[in-house]
């Protein structure tokens, strides 16, 4: 074999390695995505009467007292804030240290943060006071502009739960030796009385956090081919994303409903044509999907049209036909998570609410 040919050899076996691994990762991505809606460690919307889902006020009064006003940082409130990300921040979702330099300061005075961002487990923020605007607005890493004052702010909650108080010790040292190489100081919140607020916050979010889905299975036992699947899903604009589930896009450019697989295996546009599944799963992500109780009642609609197009059968997650009484049922769950929601001033499907469920 000639040195050309052993070439081409490694070439295509480099190449046929590289398919294999990414869609190893795709799938990868997909099943830790979506293999939450079926595994949830919060009970069944389906079998938790909805008498039982009431606002917990001592909850709520508990999040709310839970980060005194002595513990947070007295910022500085001069200054508009423009940036949407900015405008997000807040003492009850974000650990935020203040920085004010001497003089204004760049985003290379932040090298110590930009290094280390990836390390606290949780999203890091940086806004910035413009020299010139006098505006907040949004710092990375290679921004030009100057800056009077910086927020430094560590997100409290995601999906994955609380942050830890270790991380927020680590987190405050960053930020104190930040300004000590400024030679200025820093304004900090109390770590222990921010973490013990992070978990009540946690809590609250566990208990509301619902992925309600309705499966379809093919009525006469054939499987469902990829490509039918495909075409009915583009018939009502549904479009598959890089996650592997056909979706369907508000005018936000936010999911109001997403199109899965039932036994979790990605959808890949080079597949289509040779799979086949048992069924699908249609999921509403409750807390990330502005008035869910709406959001349902067009989800049933839209199962249905898909189920008829498709000759599917609408069942709950015992396989069994779902009745309209239990459609009634999973509808006053859903109706009953977002009054909670927004008894304790979270939207359902508000940018913050995205934030704290991402």
């Amino acid at each position: 074999m000639s040195e050309l040919q052993i070439s081409l050899l490694g070439i295509g076996i480099a190449v046929v390695l590289t398919i294999y691994i990414y869609n190893w990762w795709q799938q990868h991505r997909y099943r830790r995505k979506f293999g939450t809606a079926f595994k949830h460690r919060h009970e069944d919307a389906l079998y938790r009467p909805a008498e039982e889902i009431q606002t917990d006020e001592l909850l709520v009064e508990k999040m709310e007292q839970a980060v005194p006003m002595s513990i947070l940082p007295n910022e500085p409130q001069h200054g508009h804030t423009v940036d949407a990300m900015c405008a997000l921040l807040d003492e009850k979702t974000d650990y935020i240290a203040v920085i004010s330099p001497k003089n204004p300061a760049g985003a290379d005075a932040l090298t110590l943060l930009w290094q280390q961002r990836f390390d606290f487990g949780k999203n890091v923020h940086v806004c910035g006071l413009n020299a010139v605007s006098g505006e907040w607005e949004k710092v990375i890493a290679d921004s030009p502009l100057a800056y009077t004052s910086f927020k430094l702010a560590l997100q409290l909650v995601n999906r994955s739960g609380a942050v830890s108080e270790a991380k927020l010790m680590d987190f405050r040292e960053l930020a104190r030796m930040i300004a000590a190489q400024l030679h200025t100081s820093v304004v900090l919140p109390d770590v222990a009385k921010t973490a013990a607020y992070a978990l009540e916050l946690d809590k609250f979010c566990a208990g509301v956090d619902q992925m309600i889905g309705l499966n379809m299975l093919p009525s006469d036992k054939h499987n469902l081919s990829g490509n039918d699947i495909a075409r009915v899903a583009e018939q009502y604009d549904l479009s598959l994303q890089a996650d592997g589930a056909f979706h369907l896009i508000d005018m936000h450019g936010q999911t109001l409903f997403s199109l899965c697989n039932e036994d979790n295996t990605p959808f890949q546009h080079h597949t289509l044509g040779e799979l086949h599944v048992d069924g699908l799963t249609l999921l509403l992500d409750v807390p990330r999907v502005e008035q869910p109780t709406l959001g349902f009642d067009q989800m049933v609609i839209l199962a249905q049209q898909l189920a008829d197009e498709l000759h599917a059968t609408i069942v709950d997650a015992n396989h069994v036909a779902l009745s309209e009484n239990s459609i009634t049922l999973i509808r006053e769950r859903i109706a009953a998570v977002e009054a909670e929601m927004r008894a304790s001033h979270i939207i359902a499907g508000s940018a913050q609410a995205r934030r704290l469920f991402s």
